[in-house]
C-alpha cells in the first residue's frame, strides 16, 4: 500500500469530513471514524473521484464490518496498478 495514497485519503477525511487527524490511522475501521452510513458512502465516492477510479462494491463495501483505512488504500492502489482489471473513471 502506498503511503501517498494513505496521506491523500487522510487529508480528505480531515478536510472534507472533519475527522480529527489523531483518529486517522491505517488500522482505523471506517465505521469508527464517526461517519454515518451515508457519509461513509460519500467518503468512498470522494476517494474514487480524487484518484479517478471506481471500486466495485463487491471489492469494497464501506458498510462491511472491520473494513480499515488500509483496506481502502489497498483497493485504490489495486485500481491504479498497471494491468488492473477494475475500470478507471472516465
Amino acid at each position: 500500500m502506498s503511503t501517498t495514497t494513505f496521506e491523500a485519503v487522510a487529508d480528505l477525511l480531515n478536510t472534507k469530513f472533519d475527522v480529527p487527524r489523531e483518529n486517522i490511522q491505517l488500522q482505523a475501521e471506517l465505521q469508527s471514524l464517526g461517519l454515518d452510513s451515508l457519509m461513509l458512502m460519500e467518503f468512498v465516492f470522494a476517494v474514487e473521484d480524487k484518484f479517478a477510479v471506481r471500486i466495485p462494491e463487491e471489492n469494497l463495501d464501506p458498510r462491511q464490518a472491520h473494513l480499515t483505512l488500509a483496506d481502502l488504500c489497498r483497493a485504490v492502489d489495486g485500481c491504479q496498478a498497471p494491468g488492473a482489471t477494475l475500470a478507471a473513471a472516465a
